[in-house]
């Protein structure tokens, strides 16, 4: 399989930054730089290996993918020629979509 562009989503970038925030408040803010920067690794991997994670169970579409890199849920979008992440949650949040909208 060819290389695929990979993007985040502003509304993945906000995520970490909230995770990292969370850690600092918490008195550990280390603690925090191990999850994001092993989702930024992550995610580096899906330019080669687009479709390595698993289905989001939650809505069974080939295109919607996660890794889990406890403690974070990498949700991302896998489109012809490039993939999309688009959250970096805590791996206990379950995913909804807004009303209307489809994966």
């Amino acid at each position: 399989m060819p290389r695929v562009i990979v993007r985040l989503a502003e509304s993945a970038l906000i995520d970490a930054e909230t995770l990292q925030a969370w850690y600092a408040e918490q008195g550990a803010p280390a603690a925090g730089e191990k999850p994001v920067g092993e989702v930024l690794a992550s995610v580096e991997a899906l330019v080669d290996h687009p479709e390595m994670g698993r289905v989001v169970p939650e809505f069974g579409s080939p295109i919607l993918r996660e890794l889990i890199r406890p403690p974070v849920r990498v949700v991302y979008r896998v489109d012809p020629g490039h993939v999309r992440v688009v959250r970096v949650w805590r791996s206990e949040r379950r995913l909804r979509l807004p009303k209307g909208a489809k994966p």
